[in-house]
């Protein structure tokens, strides 16, 4: 949280160790729309200033419009689908999220604490607009297809899509109606977005609209709902995506619908199946030199032309599969058959789960497929179990998550 885990002084240390990291690299800054982010925003720029890079002001831009349009190094002020009371830094290098050894590498070599926007030169001052025309007729030329004709319910978050994402669709042709584009600095996230479809469900059967689609508050996430409202996952837009494309090889995470995996197999695409993140998506597409991917949270990353997930591309990869195809989203959708899934999370004292436990979850799972996991952020135990009826799916989840409480709890 802004002034208790995260402070500018931090932030300013923190670009004065990426830059002396880096070597100096040139650095494009942009922000989403939270009320902290133009003092983050003045601490980074003093840092990387201090450590020798040149800082170069973007302006309000979705995190993927960073990772395209950096010439060396990107960097990204956002809590991305956080509440409005976050931020964080996120760093691009050539394009691409740093590694972890990368991130460890910056955070040992932070500096004592020194005072935000001291005597660091200023940044080069580019203009908002520019980065961000130059974001949308890039991403409409790699992307797009002629949209005429589709009817598009736009959801921004009130976040850093808030005026890009629409001016894409609009440019391509589509009909848009945009909500969640009046961002105060307070409502990024807020009853809206990739995080909260409900306004954009009701917005939907409220009009006449082809689909709806949602964007995360620094849009690299995007969910969608189909003519009538009904929500869409990410799994269901990799699949139709998938299909569209006739791609030969996907990578999803182990939190992916077993649904998804019985499609895939009957057109025979090859699936890669990697542990939650976006990151560990993005390093098995590399691998395996695949290109396309995604996460059951939205995350949609297509690397013919880029170098990481994009909300704004899986919405115009989506509305392309609805104009060629000549389908329903909801006909599109149908193609894959969602398996019932219950979760639960289970606060715990250790985090690591033994392999005597490993062996007795294995024993009950015999009725479905169970995914045990350790949270990266918080002290649980998260628990998927997936079944051919959510009466069957409710029973073992609740079943396991008993065991784990008992054992860890």
């Amino acid at each position: 949280m802004v002034g208790e885990g995260l402070t500018a002084d931090l932030v300013e240390r923190l670009g004065t160790a990426y830059a002396r990291w880096s070597g100096g690299e040139s650095v494009l800054v942009g922000r989403d729309t939270r009320a902290s982010g133009p003092e983050l925003e003045r601490a980074l720029e003093a840092g990387l200033a201090a450590g020798g890079s040149r800082a170069v002001r973007g302006g309000i831009l979705p995190t993927p419009a960073i990772a395209l349009l950096a010439e060396e190094s990107g960097a990204v002020i956002s809590a991305s689908h956080n509440p409005p009371e976050y931020n964080g830094v996120k760093f691009f290098r050539s394009g691409w999220k740093l590694e972890d050894y990368e991130e460890e590498a910056i955070e040992e070599s932070l500096g004592a604490p020194g005072h935000a926007g001291s005597d660091s030169p200023a940044p080069e001052q580019e203009a908002p607009s520019d980065c961000a025309e130059r974001y949308v007729a890039l991403v409409c030329e790699r992307f797009g297809v002629p949209l005429e004709g589709l009817r598009v319910a736009v959801d921004c978050a009130n976040g850093a899509m808030f005026e890009v994402g629409p001016r894409a669709l609009e440019r391509l042709g589509a009909h848009v109606v945009t909500i969640g584009n009046r961002p105060d600095g307070t409502n990024i996230n807020v009853g809206c977005g990739a995080t909260d479809l409900r306004l954009l469900s009701e917005t939907v059967r409220g009009g006449e609209f082809d689909l709806g689609v949602a964007f995360d508050g620094d849009g690299d996430r995007m969910l969608a709902v189909d003519a009538g409202g009904e929500e869409l996952d990410g799994d269901e837009i990799v699949a139709i995506v998938a299909l569209h494309l006739g791609v030969d090889l996907v990578a999803v995470t182990e939190m992916t619908n077993l649904g998804f995996h019985r499609l895939m197999e009957e057109h025979g695409i090859r699936v890669l199946t990697t542990p939650v993140g976006d990151r560990y998506v993005l390093e098995a597409l590399r691998r395996e030199g695949g290109k396309l991917g995604g996460e059951q949270s939205g995350h949609i990353m297509y690397l013919e032309g880029h170098t990481t997930g994009d909300g704004l591309v899986g919405a115009l990869l989506l509305g392309r599969a609805l104009r060629e195809s000549g389908r329903s989203l909801r006909d599109l959708a149908s193609q894959m058959r969602k398996l019932p899934q219950a979760r639960a999370d289970v606060p715990v004292r250790s985090k690591e789960v033994p392999a005597s436990l490993q062996d007795e979850i294995g024993s009950l799972a015999t009725g479905g497929r169970v995914v045990v996991r350790s949270s990266g952020t918080e002290p649980v135990v998260r628990v998927l179990v997936e079944a051919e009826t959510e009466e069957a799916a409710k029973s073992l989840c609740g079943r396991i998550a008993t065991l784990v409480s008992r054992e860890l709890g």
